[in-house]
């Protein structure tokens, strides 16, 4: 069998990207007719189906998923590889995944100096919780991610990022928040079981020796801000992202046992795969990590 060439990877990617054929043949300045024999050539040589039609609209099929993975690596490691070739610095894409509250408190300096010293990388980010970027770490859909102890995933390499410390919160009028009478009653208000925040909360009240009467999810920190505030329950969250929505005034503001409180966020990646453009956001972290340390 004949070796994927890399213009019909773009060809593939572009069609991905835009999610029809006549878009993709614009995008590269290409005619119609070279997108498409590109994209069949390609399915003829795997064997498979890589898009389904729903209406005017291409979509992936399960193998074109997995391909669109490969087909970003192999993009990328080309233009690095040119790039690297060129003696240029850093290009190209970096795709991180995230965490909210890192996105919102920690990432907006971090990324505009960055962007300052290698303006020809584009960043793109995406949210999520710490299990499913580690997901995303391990499937290559990102490049690297922020994500937040505790967790275990031996095989990705780690680079510590920021440290946290995280508080409990609760409505301005609400008493006797730390007394298990009223623990036991109360509703959590927190993101899904995947979240790293969500699963200390849990520990906390396990050491406690009560469990919470429910626990409602959302999906953002604005979201349990109203909530907590509006006196629908308690939550746990970063010292820092309470400063940058401005809502400690809102709030109480509890401290927790400093076993539970303090948590660093990691910056991992899965080697032993090299990325020029992820290496210079490492050097980074790594200078500024002194100052970046509550």
């Amino acid at each position: 069998m004949r070796k994927i060439d890399l213009e019909s990877l773009a060809c593939f990617k572009s069609v991905v990207d835009t999610g029809s054929v006549t878009r993709a043949a614009r995008q590269m300045n290409r005619v119609q007719s070279n997108v498409t024999t590109r994209i069949r050539n390609l399915e003829e040589r795997l064997g498979v189906q890589l898009f389904l039609r729903q209406g005017n609209r291409l979509n992936l099929s399960a193998e074109g998923e997995v391909l669109r993975g490969y087909a970003e690596r192999l993009l990328r490691l080309s233009s690095e590889a040119e790039s690297a070739m060129l003696q240029r610095g850093p290009q190209g894409t970096l795709r991180l995944g995230t965490l909210e509250s890192t996105a919102a408190a920690r990432l907006p300096p971090v990324l505009s100096r960055f962007h300052e010293r290698y303006p020809d990388v584009s960043i793109e980010l995406v949210t999520g919780s710490t299990s499913r970027l580690i997901d995303m770490v391990q499937r290559y859909e990102v490049d690297a991610a922020f994500i937040s102890d505790p967790f275990h995933a031996p095989e990705l390499a780690a680079q510590e990022a920021f440290d946290e410390e995280l508080v409990l919160i609760a409505a301005r009028s609400a008493t006797g928040v730390l007394d298990p009478t009223q623990l036991s009653r109360c509703t959590v208000v927190a993101f899904s079981s995947g979240c790293s925040y969500r699963r200390i909360l849990e520990e906390w009240f396990a050491s406690t020796g009560v469990a919470p009467y429910r626990i409602l999810e959302l999906a953002s920190y604005h979201a349990i801000v109203a909530c907590v505030a509006a006196g629908t329950g308690i939550g746990i969250m970063p010292r820092s992202i309470l400063k940058a929505v401005h809502a400690e005034p809102q709030l109480q503001v509890l401290p927790l046992p400093r076993r539970y409180a303090d948590v660093t966020t990691h910056l991992v990646w899965l080697p032993p795969h090299e990325s020029a453009s992820r290496e210079a956001l490492r050097q980074l972290l790594a200078d500024e990590r002194p100052q970046s340390e509550v």
